[in-house]
């Protein structure tokens, strides 16, 4: 049911998964200084998200990040329990066959940051993305970030000094 209170059309998930695609394929665009970054980290990575995984397939695939992460690609709804609780992140770790204890996690929402650190992993916040506004960093240390970053370019030496 709609706030109009009207009832959802019955084709409402397949109109909104056709603008998810259009607006991936025209908008999405790669974080600034991430191809570099990822160019510099030697370590093992991985994807955790909340998305579905044709969601994050595609936009992985639209900035070109996709072979850089497969197959260590995990979503959501591999787990019972999404952000902010730790499943998702367990089970990275499972899948990457490290100890959380061993993980770092950037994360850029208050529910990822809280979803690692109940994990047990240490965790960066990033603030650089469009969608965080001035409060964000001091919401991300609040939730256990351990650093707060903005430019993604910052990475690859805040996880050589964090080593």
């Amino acid at each position: 049911m709609l706030a109009s209170g009207h009832p959802v059309p019955e084709d409402y998930s397949e109109r909104i998964n056709t603008l998810t695609v259009a607006a991936y394929g025209s908008e999405l665009k790669i974080t600034p200084g991430m191809k570099e970054a990822l160019e510099e980290i030697t370590l093992p990575v991985c994807v955790a998200s909340s998305s579905y995984p044709s969601k994050l397939k595609l936009g992985l695939e639209t900035v070109g990040l996709y072979e850089r992460f497969a197959p260590n690609i995990i979503s959501g709804t591999s787990v019972a329990r999404g952000k902010p609780e730790p499943d998702v992140f367990l089970f990275a770790a499972g899948w990457m066959r490290t100890s959380p204890m061993k993980c770092l996690v950037v994360e850029d929402s208050v529910a990822g940051v809280r979803s690692a650190v109940r994990a047990g992993m240490r965790v960066f916040g990033y603030t650089g993305g469009s969608h965080c506004g001035p409060e964000q960093g001091d919401r991300l240390r609040e939730a256990g970030a351990s650093v707060v970053f903005h430019d993604m370019r910052e990475l690859p030496e805040l996880l050589h000094t964090a080593a």
